[in-house]
């Protein structure tokens, strides 16, 4: 068995990446693509009206993807995305120094969920307003049971490996080594990469489940030094931090790709939710049906 570097996380492979339990379940590719980008958005709102550093959002992004992976993966025929987004957030928060309770998350999914169209904007949501909403006892207690239950079956389908290394920390380290903060732009080119990083986690390719942290910090600084204009080393850099041509190119398309796709998807589902729960899934997927009578 391949030992991992210690700042290695374990990848996806192919298999796991074609066949997921919502696939085998008769979930269509497309919409499972879309309630995945949705709770990936979910998740990321859900832990900026909680306060929570952007690594211990992204790590419970990634806990949400990898949950869906593989035959063995958790399916949309039985969970909803945004049980499995909250009980994600729950675990790493419960993992940081900035934990948070049950009925801070059940009343903050609670807010997010009372808004008729899934594209919101996260910066613009009331945090005051997330804050004061309140769901019934009776509501709370069953949202909570729901909570444990998912995060234990998340922890079941991981293999309760939750430990996952993201690339902010290196990108800082990798712009020292290549004598970046010397330049008088050096804080734009930074604030860009760290914005490509973020972007990434919205991949409809999963690019933190495919790559490692290295590769991903790397394609981040080539793309922030091109858009703000900072020369880099004319020699191939990037094979110093682990990473050929092949994968940077990769990696970079799939970086640039997170805008258009994210376009695409809320012009599909303008004005409507991505269906979050498992009954809207079937709702949808009756719908379909009907369509295609």
């Amino acid at each position: 068995m391949q030992q991992l570097s210690p700042l290695a996380n374990p990848l996806a492979n192919v298999a796991q990446l074609e066949t997921t339990g919502s696939l085998l379940d008769g979930i269509p590719a497309d919409l499972e693509d879309s309630v995945r980008f949705a709770g990936v958005r979910l998740t990321q709102a859900a832990g900026i009206l909680l306060r929570l550093p952007q690594e211990v959002i992204a790590q419970a992004i990634v806990v949400f993807m990898r949950f869906w992976l593989g035959p063995d993966g958790g399916s949309l025929v039985e969970f909803g995305a945004e049980q499995v987004s909250a009980s994600a957030l729950y675990l790493t928060s419960k993992l940081s120094a900035y934990p948070k309770s049950p009925r801070s998350i059940v009343n903050v999914y609670a807010y997010l969920s009372s808004f008729p169209t899934t594209f919101l904007d996260p910066t613009a949501l009331a945090q005051k307003h997330a804050e004061a909403y309140y769901v019934s006892e009776g509501t709370y207690e069953r949202r909570r049971t729901t909570l444990f239950s998912t995060e234990q079956r998340i922890l079941r389908t991981l293999g309760f490996n939750v430990r996952i290394h993201l690339p902010y920390t290196l990108c800082i380290t990798y712009l020292q080594a290549l004598d970046v903060f010397t330049h008088p732009r050096a804080s734009e080119l930074a604030k860009q990469a760290i914005a490509y990083l973020n972007s990434a986690l919205l991949s409809p390719q999963m690019l933190y489940l495919t790559h490692q942290p290295p590769q991903l910090a790397t394609a981040a600084i080539y793309l922030a030094a091109r858009e703000v204009g900072i020369k880099l080393p004319d020699v191939e850099w990037w094979e110093v931090f682990d990473t050929d041509r092949e994968e940077l190119g990769f990696l970079c398309v799939g970086m640039l790709s997170v805008e258009g796709f994210a376009q695409m998807e809320r012009g599909k589902w303008e004005g409507k939710k991505v269906p979050m729960a498992v009954e809207d899934v079937q709702a949808e997927m009756k719908w379909r049906d009907a369509g295609d009578a």
